[in-house]
């Protein structure tokens, strides 16, 4: 196996990824999150501007919109095409195969296609990060750089960690070779976002990028400090803690504009409630118990909505289809039913 880069996956970081799971599970399957296509776009923007801003690039979020929409922008004019190529690596995402190195420098090509000479390609010099003229980070000497990116890939591909801590350590570790003369920390990010989407297709909609943006102090720091002692540990609490700071935005967007168009509890939703007051029980068993079929439309239109409310949850929520998939009464559920 390739070599396993220096990481440490501590409780709080495990405690994340459990959060996420079931966070994502409720956004996935009980609200209209995945259908609503234009929250998508809005979303995709945010990451796009998020994302650059990050590296400096100074057009708002308006700007960023219109130039995406093919508008004439008064901006610099490789900032407005940092956002155009963006746009394209982006919007090609799910082609991506997150453990190929090709398809690594085929979305640096499209991330940086007129703006850098080694566009796609592994950097031929030496690179640092600076502040204030001091070295923050030198990358690692570019004759090392194809070996280690190659190793990287392979531990990614062979491993079996949870794809969720493996996203962020291929963030990270892509920030510590710094593979690429410029595009480095938006590559960092694509692939993060790229592995937790095909892991689940959500992420591909989801602005990871705005939460790191918010909080970029804390970003570098995370870096930072997790490059001096040597493992990833601290920036994998970092990056899990933004990943379910966003899908709780998400989450709490979707249920805020849903709540709008809700109703009162079906007759057939209360009997659900009440067939589950005495324990867990499966979709077929749940129908059975009521009296209904059993069938896709009949789960989308009365255990959907419960599962948005959060008044009943999944017994397996990392495996939705699960044939092992039970459900229980919340609190809240057993609330409304009282």
């Amino acid at each position: 196996m390739a070599n396993k880069p220096p990481y440490t996956i501590t409780e709080k970081a495990a405690d994340y990824l459990a959060k996420i799971v079931e966070t994502v599970t409720r956004l996935e399957y009980g609200t209209e999150f995945k259908r609503d296509i234009r929250l998508h776009r809005e979303n995709r923007v945010k990451t796009i501007h998020s994302s650059l801003a990050i590296e400096g690039n100074a057009l708002t979020l308006g700007e960023v919109t219109a130039v995406i929409e093919g508008k004439r922008v008064a901006g610099k004019q490789t900032e407005i095409k940092e956002v155009k190529n963006a746009y394209e690596a982006y919007d090609k995402i799910m082609t991506f195969d997150p453990y190929s190195v090709g398809d690594f420098l085929k979305a640096h090509e499209l991330m940086t296609e007129g703006l850098l000479e080694e566009s796609g390609k592994f950097r031929s010099e030496d690179v640092g990060v600076f502040a204030d003229d001091v070295a923050v980070h030198i990358g690692a000497r570019p004759q090392f750089v194809p070996d280690l990116v190659d190793d990287l890939f392979d531990w990614a591909k062979e491993s079996e960690l949870h794809p969720v801590l493996k996203s962020a350590i291929m963030h990270f570790e892509i920030e510590i070779i710094h593979p690429f003369a410029d595009g480095n920390g938006r590559m960092g990010r694509l692939w993060q976002t790229l592995l937790l989407a095909k892991w689940n297709e959500v992420f591909a909609w989801i602005p990871m990028e705005l939460i790191l943006y918010r909080n970029r102090p804390e970003y570098y720091r995370a870096i930072e400090d997790a490059r001096s002692a040597n493992d990833s540990g601290g920036f994998i609490e970092f990056t899990l803690s933004a990943v379910l700071n966003s899908i709780i935005d998400q989450a709490q967007h979707q249920e805020r504009h849903e709540e709008k168009h809700q109703v009162e509890l079906t007759v057939t939703q209360r009997n659900i409630l009440n067939a589950l007051e005495d324990g867990t029980l499966s979709r077929k068993d749940i129908f059975a118990k009521i009296g209904i079929s059993s069938d896709t439309r009949a789960f989308k239109r009365h255990i959907g909505p419960l599962l948005s409310r959060g008044l009943i949850k999944m017994t397996v929520p990392d495996k939705p289809n699960s044939k092992l998939q039970k459900y229980r009464l919340t609190d809240s559920g057993r609330a409304a039913i009282r």
